[in-house]
């Protein structure tokens, strides 16, 4: 194979699992995409800073160890500041990060990042993310006390980040997710037949993520490689 070929840069997307599981529980999830789907993208799974304080809902089907970002109540969000600061740390270790994808507490955890850094309340010291996909992913709910002072704004004004929202038909999250995709400006949806779950991508949800896709990869500077280069990457 001879002379040069011009390629996209793969995005890098941080994941974000859900509660009390871990990174590589949300790998295995993910891996009933198709790979037209997957190969888009340069993944990264991070597990949460606490381990599980409790019994985990995915313990007759995955492995431990089980962790969790932050625990909620009807009074107060627990170790939320702390969860926060620990992504961002790990993003300025291990990035740049393009991207986010969050399942569940970890989606809830994506969707806050770019409004976020728009407020200047966290993830200043990262390049600003560039997009989300947010799987079974929530608002947080009103809370006693309040919200956690670094969400005061976040929600303030429509979240202007490209984003891609799986929501389930029986996900007990389900009202709380369409507030979420909501708060977004031109939000793209998957809609599933499913619960609270990573879903299998059926024909026209592999057409909308496809679709999210090619909207993102415009963003990205295309790079040349030489044919021995490809060849050898083949």
């Amino acid at each position: 194979m001879g002379g040069n070929q011009v390629r996209r840069k793969k995005p890098r997307v941080l994941c974000l699992h859900g509660f009390r599981t871990s990174g590589e529980i949300l790998k295995k999830m993910m891996a009933k995409w198709p790979h037209s789907v997957l190969n888009n993208f340069d993944f990264d799974f991070l597990d949460a800073p606490f381990h599980a304080r409790g019994k985990s809902d995915v313990e007759s089907l995955y492995d431990p160890p089980y962790y969790e970002w932050y625990q909620v109540n009807e009074m107060e969000c627990v170790h939320f500041d702390e969860c926060i600061a620990y992504i961002e740390d790990y993003m300025i270790k291990h990035g740049p990060f393009d991207g986010l994808l969050g399942f569940s507490q970890g989606g809830m955890l994506a969707s806050v990042v770019p409004p976020m850094q728009r407020e200047g309340a966290a993830f200043t010291s990262v390049p600003k993310i560039k997009f989300v996909i947010i799987i079974s992913g929530f608002e947080l709910r009103e809370l006693k006390s309040g919200p956690p002072k670094l969400l005061a704004n976040v929600y303030s004004v429509p979240i202007d980040c490209p984003s891609l929202h799986l929501i389930g038909d029986k996900d007990f999250l389900k009202e709380r997710g369409f507030m979420l995709l909501r708060s977004f400006v031109n939000p793209l949806h998957i809609h599933h037949s499913m619960g609270h779950t990573v879903p299998k991508l059926d024909e026209k949800g592999s057409e909308t993520m496809l679709k999210f896709i090619e909207k993102i990869k415009e963003m990205f500077p295309q790079e040349l490689e030489t044919g021995l280069g490809l060849k050898s990457a083949l």
